[in-house]
């Protein structure tokens, strides 16, 4: 399989409301790698890498709305280089 990384900022209420926490416990279930960290203007970065088809599941899952508390407007995309990371992490 083809391995892959994708950055997505995803905007909207993602801060303060278990988003990074959810993210990383959805990523592991799909053996992802890679983090989530809050941005100073609201917005959150995940960088997920791993299988194609994986990360395609974890990009879905923001565009449709993500953890539960969560609100998100919109969530964009852009390939990364692949990169090795150990285990999907939360940056602060």
């Amino acid at each position: 399989m083809t391995q892959v990384c994708i950055a997505a900022y995803v905007y909207g209420v993602v801060q303060g409301v278990g988003f990074r926490y959810s993210t990383q416990r959805k990523a592991l279930t799909l053996a992802l790698t890679g983090y989530a960290r809050n941005l100073p203007d609201g917005s959150v970065e995940v960088l997920a890498c791993g299988e194609k088809p994986a990360v395609e599941q974890l990009i879905d899952w923001l565009k449709s709305g993500g953890p539960r508390n969560a609100r998100i407007e919109r969530v964009l995309t852009e390939p990364r280089g692949v990169a090795e990371y150990q285990g999907f992490g939360i940056r602060h």
